[in-house]
């Protein structure tokens, strides 16, 4: 019952179903509620694993048919420069890959600027620009590119 609550909890935090851009069997794309660049996003596994471990081969054979899809997506969407996945898993004991699209320069969407505080280095996490004022227009932009 434990696990069920910290997964139930974690796609809460995540606002997984509220910002749900493709849903597979074994995994979950979501626009990050909290976007420290344009189109930042959550790859979280559907199940209950507390580390990478736990993810059978079949759920890694899938998440790397999404992963292609997802990048090809966000650089229609949003013409990425690089990406970064990070599994930092920390405070959130749930698989999953904060999906962070990367740009040289700045980006206007939603008639707002979008900039990229930490190129070319690490990105800035803690960065969180224009709070929830553009996540559903990036969701659906995200949603509509995956179908192109």
């Amino acid at each position: 019952m434990a696990e069920n609550t910290a997964l139930t909890e974690f796609r809460e935090k995540f606002r997984v179903e509220d910002l749900l851009i493709i849903k597979t069997e074994a995994w979950s794309w979501s626009v990050r509620p909290l976007q420290p660049t344009l189109g930042a996003g959550v790859l979280s596994l559907n199940r209950e694993a507390a580390s990478f471990s736990e993810v059978t081969p079949a759920e890694m054979a899938e998440m790397a048919t999404l992963i292609a899809t997802l990048e090809k997506t966000l650089k229609t969407a949003f013409a990425y420069d690089r990406i970064n996945y990070l599994m930092l898993m920390m405070v959130d004991h749930q698989v999953h890959f904060h999906v962070i699209p990367r740009y040289e320069s700045g980006r206007q969407f939603a008639g707002l600027e979008w900039v990229d505080a930490g190129w070319p280095a690490l990105p800035v996490l803690a960065d969180c620009q224009h709070r929830d004022a553009a996540l559903m227009l990036i969701r659906d932009s995200l949603r509509a590119a995956s179908t192109s």
